[in-house]
């Protein structure tokens, strides 16, 4: 029972429970739940064969003209090249650029690809293309099927995934990887805010700021993701040797 409340809410407990009726809303409610399962069934089939993979997210808003984009398919054409799937949303902008250097590579090029009001149509330059009507599944296949992130400047969906992975990381909930921000005069306000306001504060640890890494080196990124990848299949290694 809610020790603050004393009592039972009286909307705690549904009219489907109470008095056993299911009312039409709420059966159509409860089907969803079978959607959000084809989504991940669909994402763990199909994307089981693409490791080892890396995520680039960014803008949907920045044209190929932009810096930032020609970086983002320059890192991708980079990583794929040495082997590695490249992951984004499905969309334009550094999404787009992420899946055009990537194709440009020996590795997959992937998109997942969500049902939006507007921006985003699914590029042309995706081997796999995945259609998600949930974000929260489509979040779960960007940090299942990925060993790095990196970040391209971008607005809140951006945003978002940043410190969603920064946060399982965090936790020990996502083994750790690199979670890389390309740019440091664009990510430079927001590194100076955690690493002061934030551990000011006392609300993150004074370590957690060492969990992302800012760099404006194209080879600087590539060369941290490939590190990371020996310096994991050693310890995958290692672990298999006790295993009987």
């Amino acid at each position: 029972m809610n020790k603050t409340r004393k009592t039972i809410h009286p909307r705690a407990y549904g009219e489907a429970t109470t008095y056993g009726n299911v009312h039409f809303d709420q059966s159509r409610a409860t089907w969803n739940i079978f959607k959000v399962m084809s989504e991940l069934v669909e994402g763990y089939e199909r994307l089981d064969c693409i490791q080892p993979a890396v995520s680039i997210f960014g803008s949907a808003r920045l044209s190929p003209k932009s810096e930032h984009y020609m970086n983002a398919e320059a890192i991708a054409h980079k990583l794929s090249d040495n082997g590695f799937t490249v992951i984004t949303g499905g969309g334009h902008g550094i999404m787009a650029a992420g899946n055009i250097g990537a194709s440009k590579g020996e590795g997959l090029s992937v998109g997942l690809n969500i049902h939006l009001p507007f921006e985003q149509i699914p590029n042309q330059h995706q081997d796999i293309s995945l259609d998600y009507r949930y974000f929260f599944t489509r979040k779960a296949m960007f940090v299942k099927h990925s060993i790095a992130y990196v970040v391209m400047p971008g607005g809140f969906g951006t945003l978002d995934e940043l410190f969603d992975i920064t946060t399982l990381v965090q936790t020990k909930k996502k083994r750790n990887m690199p979670i890389i921000l390309f740019n440091k005069g664009f990510w430079g306000g927001l590194i100076e805010w955690i690493n002061t306001k934030l551990i000011d504060e006392g609300v993150i640890s004074p370590d957690d700021p060492n969990l992302l890494t800012v760099t404006d080196s194209v080879d600087e990124v590539v060369d941290i993701i490939i590190q990371h990848k020996k310096d994991s299949d050693q310890e995958e290694g290692k672990k298999r040797e006790f295993i009987f």
